[in-house]
């Protein structure tokens, strides 16, 4: 008899801020000598740490260009070479988000790190995460135009456990869903 992996659940998403002092210094690393050209607008360590993530800064210069600098402890390094997102880079007539990026990894025993980033338009006042099937939906961290979502999510102790995949969902002033990644593709036509 094989016995199924219990089903990943959601255990956290609650973030705590980074000081300016070591969001200077995160930028500096993962930026080098372009980090004086960016200030952060979101700079939060995740609810759980893996061995090399417990923290994300996102960053924009006067150009509207964003960053994401993964952090571990007070280092800072992006997935993204260079680590600069330009924001028109999928956009078109409709779009409302853009995704930078987004990943997991184990963070011990049973327990993984969910996270990503992204960048949305005026339009969108509210923007909250689904993870895999599960309906409910999580708040994320929004300022200066980008948001950011993590959650610590419980794997089990079965190593072929999955995270689930996280779905973005947008909303306008008025409380009504305008964008569901789950449902809308990232790019159109």
């Amino acid at each position: 008899m094989t016995t199924r992996p219990a089903p990943s659940t959601v255990t956290s998403t609650t973030t705590t801020p980074i000081d300016a002092g070591t969001v200077a210094g995160i930028l500096n690393s993962c930026l080098g000598s372009e980090a004086p050209q960016f200030h952060s607008v979101i700079a939060v360590r995740t609810p759980v740490a893996s061995s090399d993530t417990d923290g994300v800064v996102i960053a924009v210069n006067s150009a509207d260009q964003y960053v994401q600098c993964e952090t571990k402890g007070a280092k800072g390094t992006s997935m993204s070479v260079p680590p600069t997102f330009i924001n028109d880079r999928l956009w078109g007539t409709g779009h409302l988000i853009e995704y930078f990026d987004s990943f997991s990894e184990p963070a011990g025993t049973g327990q993984s790190l969910s996270l990503g980033a992204g960048h949305y338009t005026p339009d969108v006042a509210k923007v909250t995460v689904s993870y895999g099937n599960d309906p409910k939906e999580y708040p994320t961290v929004m300022a200066g135009g980008a948001f950011v979502h993590t959650a610590a999510i419980t794997t089990g102790n079965n190593k072929n456990s999955l995270t689930p995949t996280p779905y973005i969902h947008a909303y306008n002033a008025a409380g009504k869903e305008i964008y569901n990644q789950k449902k809308q593709p990232t790019t159109k036509p």
